[in-house]
């Protein structure tokens, strides 16, 4: 009779340590559903398609392009201003137990660190992510994989940088 309360009470242990395996090690952080956000799954060109639930205005544009192997990104956008810009830095991604995937940035040329950090969602294989501010869930940014940044946008922006 010992025995068979024994491996009842092993079986329950084993039940409820493994009932209590780590949510975060699954997906995106939100509930399983994405890849994990590291340098090689974001490596390559975004591009911004909808910004707090709404597509950009006409002629408004931002590009980010990540390398995985420097961890550097570029940005190509007209969004804040009236002319086109090229932006350069660093970025770095943390696996933060409650936040979930955490990217921050600094730019070159001693321009500081970016505005905001950002807890990355749901990136998809078939080419998506979600940015959200931290601190400030109503800034949602929404980017989708592109092959690359339009020529005549780079021209543009990096036009605008030697001026």
């Amino acid at each position: 009779m010992k025995n068979l309360f024994k491996t009842i009470f092993l079986f329950s242990l084993m039940f409820c340590l493994a009932s209590c395996e780590d949510d975060f090690h699954s997906g995106s952080h939100s509930g399983g559903s994405g890849m994990d956000v590291t340098p090689a799954n974001i490596n390559g060109t975004w591009q911004l398609s909808e910004w707090n639930g709404a597509p950009l205005a006409e002629g408004t544009y931002c590009y980010v392009v990540f390398s995985r192997r420097e961890r550097t990104f570029e940005i190509y956008q007209k969004f804040d201003s009236m002319y086109a810009r090229y932006i350069t830095g660093t970025y770095s991604i943390e696996d933060d137990p409650y936040k979930g995937y955490v990217i921050s940035g600094v730019y070159d040329y001693d321009n500081g660190d970016w505005n905001n950090d950002y807890v990355v969602t749901d990136l998809l294989e078939s080419g998506s992510m979600v940015w959200t501010a931290v601190g400030d869930e109503t800034d949602v940014c929404k980017y989708v994989r592109v092959d690359a940044v339009p020529d005549e946008i780079e021209e543009e922006a990096r036009k605008e940088q030697v001026d």
